[in-house]
Formats: C-alpha cells, structure tokens, sequence
C-alpha cells in the first residue's frame, strides 16, 4: 500500500513523481498498455518504469525520436517490421572463451543483423529528415560479415548445412546410406510378418527413432528381434526385427558422430564471430531501444496524438486536448469526449475548476496531469499541435478517497498528512493536482483551513490545478492576481453537464435545479434555501445565471459557426462548378482548335500527295515533308509544356490568394478562429508569421497560416 508521505521515484533526471501521483492520475495504465505494445523482455520493463523527466534535452530527444517514427509509419516510408528476439543470453556466452552458441542462437543474431542492415539502409541519407532516428545508429553501420559467416553453415531452415565441414558431408552421406540399408532389411521384415498374419492393424511404428514392427502380442515370441514396448492395452507388441539391430546400431554411432562434429562447427563459428561482439551488443540495444520507441509510436497512433512545443519557461497551455484513458475507452464505445483549452503560466499559474457534480471537474484535472505527465515521459499526446508545456521537477497529486487501513488513518487524516508533505515541498517548478480540495471535515471548518493551505501553496509560486466546492476558495482565487476560476459549463435548460471548461468565471453546482429535476418536491428545496444565507443563495443564483446564459450564448454561437461553414462550403461549391464550367469551355475551344488544326493539316498533308510522282525521285519533297514534320513536333511539344505551367501557375495562384486573403486581413484585434475548428478567438499580438490570439480565457501563439479571418 501506498504511504501518504509523496516519496519519489529517484532516478536521473526524473521528476518527484511518488507511487500515489502514478495511481491517481492513470499513469500507470498508460505504461501497461506501453508495456503490451512492447517485444522484448527489455523494453517492457522500460515501459513499466517509465517516469517522467525534467531533463529537457532527454525528453525533447525523446518527443521528437517518436515523431519521427510515427512520420515514418504513416507517410508511408520504407522502414522494415520490428519482428526479432532478444539475444542477452547469445552476447553473454559470446564473452566466455571457448563457449559454443546454439543453432537457435546463431539464427536469432542473424536474425537481428539482418533487421540492423535493413534499419541502416532504410535511414541511408535521411539525416536531414529523420535527424534523430539517424543519430541513434551512432557507430552501427551495415555488417554483411556477420551474415555470411553464419549463412555459410547454415540453411534457411536454420539447419547446419552438410557443407559446413568435409567431415560433416562424409557423416551425412554415411548416414543416408545407413537409413537405406535398415529400411530394406525392416521392409523385407514386415513383408515376412505380414505373410504370417502377425501384425496388427497398424502394421509398424516409432519408438526411440526407430522402425518397429506392430506385432500383435499372441504372435510376439514368433518373431526374432527385440522387444521395445506395447500398446497401452497390452494388445500390441513393438518389435525391432533381429536384422535391423546392427545396422540401427551404427546409426545411432553416425547420429553421435554428427552431433560432435557440428557441436564442432559451432564452437569454431562462435570463434569467429566473437570478434563482432561489440557490435552485436550495439546492434541489441538499437533494436530494443527501437522497440521501446515502436511502442510509443502505437500508443500515440491509438489517440491520434501529436508532439507539442516544448517551451522552456513553466507552462501548461493545452488547445484542444483529451483524457488520453477516457479518450482510448470511449473510442471503442463509440462515445465523443469534449475536448479542452487551458493555460497555465507564470501570470496565471494556480486554476481553481467548480462546477456540479458529474460535470468533468475530476476529468479535467486528471487530463492536466497525465498530459503533462506523458510529455515529460517522452509521449506523443491528444492534443492540438500547437499546445505547450514546460518541464516540471515535481507532480504531485490529492485526488481520490485514499485511506490508509495500515496506520488507521481516515480519508480527512490521510490528505491532512498528504498536505503536510505538500506544504513542505512544493515551490515554484511544482505542479499540483488538488480534487475536491478540503474535502472530508466540518464545511465551514474545513473550508477555512483548505483557504489557509490554499494561500500558503499560492505564496510558494506553485502551479496548480485544484476542484472545489467551497465558495471561499473560489472568491480567494479571485482577489489573487496569479490565480483564476474556470467553472465546467451546465447546460440551464436541461440541467445536464456539458463537459466543457470554461475559464474566467467560477461555477455554480446547481444543488437545487438538479434536486428539482431528480423529482424532489419544491416545497423541501424551498425550506432548504430559507436555512441558507440569503446572500449565499443570491450569488449562486447570479452564477447560476451566468452559466444558463453563456450556455445560450454558446448554442447561438455555434448556430452562427454553422451557418458560417454552411455560407463557406457554398462559397466552395459554386467555385468548384465554376472552375467545371470554365474547365467545359476551355475543351470546348480546345476542341475548335483541334478540328481547324486538323483542317490545315489536312490540306498541307494533301498538298504532298498531289505533289509525288510515283516512279520519280521525290527527294525535295521527302524533305519538305521532313521538315514539315520536325517543325509540328516543336509546336506540339512547346504547346504541352506551355497548358502544364499554366495549370500549375493557375493552381498556386488561387492557393496563394486564398492565403494571402486572410493572412492581410488579419491584424491586431481581429476576430479570427482556426482552420481546424469553429471558436472564434481575437489577435492580441502579432511577431513575424505567428500570432497571439485569446479563445475566451486561453491564449496560444498560432501560425498566421492555419488561421481564417472573421472580421
């Protein structure tokens, strides 16, 4: 069980990151379905003991390594299938003197040379576009050595070949000639026994690599030879017949001679493949380190993940982004998760999300975390790729009933003590995830410590992301200057969630319209406000309000996005028949100029004709004709090259202009919204190519490209 005191997982480079934080934010699962897409033996335990890192050069290595080969599976490159075993134990009989590998052995290394000279050429002279897959290589480079020394002992069937040695070759044809003679003398055997009636339905069989006679047991004494064994009824007696048994016998002496001899040819082999230790040892950590790395490539294929900006202040700014679990759990159920805009930065660092139950507060905090998690750790992640993120040295999370049988601690004493330690480590690189924050004690009582802990938290420019209830904690956020209320929105007309965090204003939990819409009479709710501050009451009505009115807000807003795409896919429709019909008298015209050019021709190709004289030297006009010829291959040519550029001139000058439209028209203070999406946002600040733009609350720095104007 898990002790509330938040002690890390300490490695190099890794952030304070305790066994509670991994549990209540899902990471854990995250690793275990790592871990299935996993090979080898090696890279599971990777996945299994993957945390996350604030060593910024590690993890952005880490980030873009991944993308590239993500880029690589879905662009279509030539890269080979990751398909081989590992070879832990080959490397270490490699570095006894005098050890022998296996025939499985050898097939496995030459099974990962292979796969290593296939990723070598596939990365040949990429450096520019898969920089950091190249530079895994590091000094591995393409050994055809090893290949064709393993290759001349051994067939495709991973068997020795009789080649391998003279004195192999000589065993085997030995051999060959040994099986012949015990056949003929076994066959000559069961025709004799069959003559007598003595075999049995099954006529002969195996026992110990050897032809037996299937005798039945009645008529066993009759035959000369050996008895090996009988049938489980007793019914059956194998019999090996007298005049097999010397030829049998040196079988099984050619059999031992082949086992020595290629015993021999192994030794010899693994002698002249130790000298390529160093490099199989290489070639094993890149396919593992590959392996690991294809791993994370199907995770973030599964979610569609991309690879954020890694900034290097202290920020979170999410655009559209998912719960990566609940994301993987609703796809199979065909279910939509509401996506989520949020920032966290050094002027807007402490987030506190109310809101009614069952409405995503949990949800929202939890996606925070194992986002931020998943980057740190090296993880593609759901979200737009223009989110951001900087590297965190602690994530510490309190979400959850965690109690703690062990020391008889309640779920209020378990968190109390898990403050404590939070009290005591937290500073400004550290990222806390809070839920339902002061929970578990008298409200007013516990509501005013949970303040107390809030501001002290707050003054250690902490970041964080924390869920309440309590109205005192959602006015303090708003006296603090580097704090903000987010409120995760209520559609008032139906009393249902929407899923979607709204920042700037806190959230009301609409306790009475959702008691009153679960069949509660209104005369009990009506007796329950009268015991309540009336004030208390009043201010949650306006945020009730509120809410009810941005929600309508909100369907109007997207009516209007709805009519706008409507009015633009029209736009696109009547340019789409307008470039058909221009297209159509084009080919008319075309064809106008065919059929005259055709007409001239013709006349000039009858001219010609009238013009040779048969049994006459014709060279003058051969030649004419020559020339004639030449001169319309030029025009027919010239013409072709000349209908192509104006084509591709015509197609990058509409792309241009449809560009250019909307990147001159936006400047500061324009309402604009993404190419991607329908919310609208306005330009705040505008550098180079890039522009600040504020969707309500949240702010991202977009290319000017992926932007459409509004107004």
């Amino acid at each position: 069980m898990a002790t509330s005191d938040p002690t890390p997982h300490r490695q190099k480079g890794s952030v304070d990151f305790d066994d509670q934080s991994i549990d209540d934010l899902g990471f854990n699962d995250i690793r275990l379905i790592l871990e299935g897409h996993c090979k080898t033996d090696t890279a599971k335990a990777r996945a299994l003991n993957l945390v996350p890192s604030s060593h910024r050069p590690t993890v952005l290595d880490d980030l873009e390594s991944t993308d590239e080969l993500r880029r690589v599976r879905v662009e279509g490159y030539s890269f080979p299938t990751l398909v081989f075993e590992e070879i832990k134990g080959e490397i270490k009989l490699l570095e006894v003197s005098g050890s022998a590998l296996t025939e499985a052995g050898f097939m496995r290394v030459l099974q990962c040379t292979r796969l290593v000279n296939d990723i070598v050429a596939a990365l040949l002279g990429r450096e520019r576009s898969f920089p950091r897959l190249c530079s895994m290589l590091g000094s591995v480079q393409e050994n055809q050595e090893i290949v064709k020394e393993i290759e001349a002992v051994f067939d495709p069937k991973g068997g020795v070949r009789s080649a391998a040695s003279p004195a192999l070759g000589r065993i085997r044809v030995d051999l060959q000639t040994g099986r012949r003679q015990v056949n003929r003398q076994f066959d000559k055997a069961l025709r004799n026994c069959a003559k007598q009636n003595w075999l049995a339905d099954t006529q002969e069989g195996y026992l110990n690599d050897r032809r037996v006679l299937a005798i039945a047991s009645t008529h066993k004494r009759k035959v000369r030879g050996s008895a090996l064994g009988t049938s489980k009824t007793g019914s059956v007696t194998f019999i090996e017949p007298a005049e097999c048994h010397q030829a049998n016998h040196e079988l099984e002496m050619l059999r031992d001679d082949e086992r020595k001899e290629i015993v021999r040819i192994l030794r010899a082999l693994t002698q002249r493949i130790r000298k390529h230790t160093p490099l199989i040892k290489a070639q094993q950590r890149l396919l593992v380190r590959f392996d690991f790395l294809q791993a994370k490539v199907k995770l973030a294929l599964d979610m569609d993940a991309v690879k954020p900006h890694l900034v290097k202040e202290l920020r979170v700014e999410l655009l559209k982004a998912l719960h990566p679990l609940l994301l993987l759990s609703n796809r199979n159920k065909g279910i939509h998760v509401e996506p989520q805009n949020l920032t966290l930065h050094g002027d807007r660092r402490m987030l506190v999300i109310s809101g009614p139950n069952a409405g995503g507060k949990s949800i929202a905090l939890k996606m925070v975390g194992l986002i931020q998690c998943m980057v740190q750790s090296g993880l593609l992640v759901p979200v737009h790729s223009n989110s951001a993120f900087g590297l965190f040295k602690q994530i510490l999370t309190d979400i959850g009933d965690n109690q703690s049988i062990e020391n008889q601690l309640s779920t209020y004493s378990y968190r109390l003590k898990r403050m404590k330690g939070f009290l005591g480590t937290a500073g400004q690189n550290t990222l806390l995830l809070l839920d339902e924050f002061g929970t578990g004690s008298d409200p007013e009582l516990g509501g005013a410590l949970a303040e107390v802990f809030f501001e002290e938290l707050y003054s250690k420019k902490a970041f964080g992301v924390i869920t309440t209830h309590y109205a005192n904690i959602k006015t303090r956020a708003t006296d603090m200057s580097e704090a903000i209320n987010g409120s995760m929105l209520f559609d008032g007309e139906t009393l249902s969630p929407t899923y979607t965090l709204d920042l700037g204003q806190p959230g009301s939990s609409f306790t009475f319209e959702v008691a009153e819409l679960n069949g509660i009479d209104r005369e009990l709710l009506k007796r329950a406000k009268d015991k309540l501050d009336p004030n208390k009451v009043k201010l949650d009505g306006l945020i009730a309000s509120l809410q009810k009115e941005k929600s309508r807000h909100a369907r109007l807003n997207d009516r209007q996005l709805k009519a706008e795409h409507a009015a633009d896919e029209s736009k696109r429709e009547y340019e789409r028949k307008s470039a058909r019909l221009e297209e159509r008298q084009e080919s008319v015209h075309q064809v106008g100029e065919s059929q005259n050019s055709a007409l001239v021709k013709g006349k000039k190709l009858q001219q010609f004709v009238d013009r040779f004289k048969s049994g006459q030297a014709n060279k003058a006009l051969l030649e004419d004709v020559r020339k004639y010829l030449s001169v319309e291959a030029t025009k027919v040519a010239e013409k072709a090259e000349a209908a192509a550029q104006k084509k591709a001139d015509k197609a990058s000058k509409k792309k241009t202009a449809r560009t250019k439209q909307h990147v001159d028209r936006i400047q500061v203070g324009s309402t604009v919204r993404l190419k991607e999406g329908r919310q609208r946002g306005e330009v705040l600040d505008i550098k180079g190519r890039r522009a600040t733009v504020a969707f309500g609350e949240f702010k991202t720095r977009v290319e000017l490209h992926d932007l459409i104007w509004v107004r």
